[in-house]
């Protein structure tokens, strides 16, 4: 029998529990900037000003928008399945008495989902999109800092959105799942 590199390299996907396990350890340096998508451990690139800058403006919008409708979460991890748990740059997560301190929020619990895109835009636009609408994630926006604009994905079925929108400056949007609040996308880039 010959050992071919088909047979000799094979990936080593994770789930949950492992992952969960290897941050108990401290495998990760301090600082690490790691979270697991479809199994693999992802290296996430350092964040610039530009990036937490739309971080900060986001958040202070949309914590005055939402009120007590909603539990704004920044840059936490959801629980996608048994093999994802990504850290979103922003989240609306549905109301919990507890703010989600009991365990992680997973997919059915995300009324609104936010990444901020620079040098994630490929990743972001493929593989993060992809692991949205197959977890039903109701309503992605990626903020793509590159081109000045707003991708909203709404309509998950079968690990696709039916509807992509680009907004930009001049526009306006409604919230899906709290149709009460709307923003003007100036407001945002």
């Amino acid at each position: 029998m010959s050992v071919t590199s088909e047979n000799f390299y094979k990936k080593h996907l994770t789930n949950l529990d492992e992952w969960r396990r290897l941050g108990e350890a401290n495998i990760f340096p301090p600082g690490s900037r790691v979270e697991l998508i479809n199994g693999e451990i992802i290296e996430m690139a350092p964040i610039g000003s530009n990036h937490s800058g739309q971080i900060n403006r986001l958040t202070q919008l949309l914590v005055h928008l939402v009120a007590k409708q909603a539990v704004v979460s920044i840059q936490n991890p959801v629980q996608l399945g048994d093999l994802s748990e990504p850290e979103p740059d922003l989240m609306l997560l549905k109301p919990n008495t507890d703010f989600y301190s009991s365990q992680h929020p997973q997919a059915k619990d995300v009324l609104l989902l936010i990444e901020v895109a620079d040098s994630s835009l490929k990743f972001d636009q493929n593989q993060k999109l992809r692991l949205y609408a197959l977890h039903n994630i109701p309503e992605y926006w990626l903020l793509n800092i590159k081109d000045s604009c707003i991708e909203v994905y709404r309509q998950p079925h079968d690990g696709v959105y039916a509807e992509k929108t680009t907004l930009r400056a001049g526009d306006k949007i409604t919230l899906s799942q709290l149709n009460n609040i709307s923003l003007n996308i100036a407001d945002i880039l």
